[in-house]
């Protein structure tokens, strides 16, 4: 008998068919993120042909050069999101402050924050880039949203996803209840079920660091990456392989389906880190601890880190809980 085939909608109406007080607006609101995803895919399969690949001449908050793809792809979110009535604020990565929602609309009861475009310097040379995104409940009582809504704790999440966009699209997502993908079939126009119920594998391969950094690093990444290699002689191992594209999302998919961990430590030059803990760190590390995996800042759970302002970095590792907490030993022993 043939497989059932299920879609994205399907899929999130199932899930919230097991929760009987849900009102079904979180539902709602994925599937208009899947759906902005098709309109960000379709533009970056066509970008070598339509003139939007390059510079658009502006630089973002974060102080690097916004590429006309990072422009549509937050203009996508933004527009397929901030008419439902379903949110009560927003917050972008390529936005220096809270996106509020036209007063023309209503608002509602969640909040959205989202990387549009991760990874976009690559897109020119046919790297596989993506789009990150956390939901979280509103904290204030009513009416426009706020700074603080934004402001909230990883571990407040009650949804968060990807979607990458490579040799085929996938979207990634969780609400806590598993974490499931989903592969967009061009032919019907919709994100089909491939990957239920992903967890991070039991015996890693990966790991994936810029190591043009290493003299940067303290001396405990140092030696963490030695273990990583097997080369540390005090505490053998087998040694990984590595694998770095230098796009967050296909780093991590690629260590959350076969297994490994990626870090982008704090070093002399970024001593907070350079990854935004808002829109980049709290919503993979949601993802992968609901797939059984770790993330952590190199002393702490990503998730309990406070955020203080809607563009603050971080130091990341993230994968495998065995070897973030070993990164987080090496830290400790070598560093503080």
């Amino acid at each position: 008998m043939p497989e059932r085939i299920i879609t994205i909608e399907r899929h999130i109406i199932e899930q919230q068919r097991r929760h009987p007080e849900a009102t079904g607006v979180l539902s709602d609101l994925l599937y208009d993120i899947a759906l902005a995803a098709k309109i960000i895919a379709r533009e970056t399969t066509r970008a070598g042909l339509v003139e939007i690949l390059g510079l658009a001449g502006k630089v973002n908050v974060q102080g690097e050069d916004q590429m006309k793809l990072d422009i549509f792809a937050n203009e996508a979110m933004v527009r397929m999101n901030g008419y439902t009535g379903r949110l009560a604020v927003m917050a972008s990565e390529e936005v220096e402050n809270i996106i509020p929602i036209p007063e023309e609309y209503e608002t509602g009861k969640y909040v959205l924050v989202f990387d549009p475009l991760d990874g976009s310097s690559n897109i020119d040379v046919n790297v596989s880039i993506g789009t990150i995104f956390g939901v979280y409940h509103r904290l204030s009582a009513e009416g426009a949203g706020t700074v603080e809504d934004c402001l909230q704790k990883g571990r407040c999440l009650v949804a968060a996803g990807y979607v990458i966009y490579g040799s085929s699209t996938m979207m990634i997502y969780t609400t806590g209840q598993g974490v499931h993908g989903f592969t967009l079939d061009p032919s019907v126009g919709e994100f089909l079920l491939s990957h239920p119920d992903i967890h991070v594998p039991a015996t890693p391969q990966y790991y994936s660091v810029n190591q043009a950094y290493e003299r940067y690093w303290s001396t405990g990444v140092r030696r963490f990456t030695r273990w990583l290699q097997g080369m540390d002689q005090e505490e053998p191992r087998e040694s990984l392989s590595s694998r770095y594209i230098g796009s967050l999302v296909a780093d991590f998919h690629r260590n959350l389906l076969r297994g490994g961990v990626f870090y982008y430590p704090a070093d002399v030059r970024r001593p907070r880190g350079k990854l935004r803990l808002l829109y980049e760190a709290n919503p993979l590390a949601f993802i992968v601890r609901h797939a059984g995996g770790y993330a952590s800042d190199g002393h702490c759970d990503i998730l309990d880190v406070q955020l203080e302002s809607l563009h603050q970095r971080t130091p990341l590792f993230i994968g495998n809980r065995e070897l973030v907490e070993k990164a987080e030993e090496f830290i400790s022993r070598y560093d503080e």
